[in-house]
């Protein structure tokens, strides 16, 4: 088996695939985000690949014509695959609900191995969502789609998850952009957007997928559950479809700003998802749970996305935004 220092930034999703096939055989993968042009895809055709392929690949997806040319592409490579397609817009509680209950009634997934938070946003013109901070002021659509619905949806599938345990994994996508800002403690939603600067609020979103991450750790350390949140890199895909020219230059400028950061390099599909296939499949990075990762290794985060009592606080105010308890 290859050895931990030897995956890096030019390691591929296949290498990481091919090393672990034996956790990936037989086992049941949830990706969202999984449409075409995306890193989930990437991600999907890549455990479709391996010499041992999964049982089942849950593929979630807002639009159903993005995420059927997926399906088909890993039906393609192998029919031992069975693919679930299961709507899910993170954007909104109805939908986030009727996709984990979908999933949950499914006689067919009997447990969930790997949960793949895919998918997201970034750097959007503001829109208000459906959720609201305490003093009813709208939240906005980043924290929206890349961390209240990805909360409200994991912890909806909190019980398939254990019964993979142990041996189970959280996966969330994360981003060195959450060095961009930390949580606003008091002001979640930019004063209903008269504040808004995109980059902020991806940094807020990204921020708080960490602390979840810390938070999901502590809170499964002793059920057999294994979480990380990971930054694949500068990859690109549609994700980038609110970006213009000039705001790629301008976001290499601003990243230039931030303690710590290098010529942000190219990274292909492939090696932008291997971070989180080495995160969900290698068994050596168990006693890491709660770790942030980068380039396929475990790595340092911002210090605002750091800390128990941060991530505790944040579940706490996520709650209350949601109105439920987990």
């Amino acid at each position: 088996m290859t050895g931990s220092e030897d995956w890096s930034f030019s390691s591929t999703a296949d290498e990481v695939v091919k090393a672990f096939q034996d956790r990936v055989g037989g086992r049941t993968f949830l990706i969202t985000g999984a449409s075409t042009q995306s890193i989930g895809e990437a991600t999907a055709i890549a455990l479709a690949s391996s010499p041992k392929p999964p049982s089942i690949l849950i593929l979630a997806g807002r639009s159903q014509e993005k995420v059927l040319p997926v399906v088909e592409k890993v039906l393609a490579i192998s029919r031992e695959v069975t693919v679930i397609f299961v709507p899910l817009d993170l954007s909104s509680q109805a939908s986030v609900e009727a996709a984990a209950e979908r999933i949950i009634s499914d006689s067919r997934v009997r447990k969930i191995d790997v949960l793949i938070n895919n998918a997201g946003i970034m750097a959007c013109p503001y829109i208000p969502s459906e959720w609201n901070e305490k003093d009813n002021a709208p939240l906005e659509q980043q924290l929206a789609v890349n961390y209240i619905g990805t909360f409200l949806f994991t912890s909806l599938l909190a019980t398939k998850i254990l019964e993979a345990s142990p041996g189970a994994r959280i996966i969330n996508l994360s981003s060195s952009g959450h060095r961009f800002g930390g949580i606003r403690w008091d002001d979640l939603g930019f004063q209903g957007g008269r504040v808004y600067d995109a980059w902020d609020a991806y940094g807020q979103s990204k921020t708080a997928i960490i602390l979840f991450t810390i938070a999901l750790a502590a809170k499964y350390k002793n059920l057999g559950i294994t979480t990380f949140a990971v930054h694949p890199g500068a990859v690109m895909t549609a994700l980038g479809r609110y970006m213009q020219p000039e705001g790629r230059a301008a976001v290499i400028d601003r990243l230039k700003t931030i303690s710590n950061f290098e010529t942000l390099q190219q990274k292909s599909a492939q090696q932008g998802c291997a971070t989180t296939l080495r995160a969900a499949l290698d068994p050596e990075l168990e006693e890491y749970s709660g770790s942030y990762m980068s380039d396929c290794q475990v790595a340092e985060q911002a210090d605002h996305a750091k800390g128990v009592e941060n991530a505790q606080k944040l579940w706490k105010l996520t709650e209350q935004i949601l109105r439920k308890s987990f």
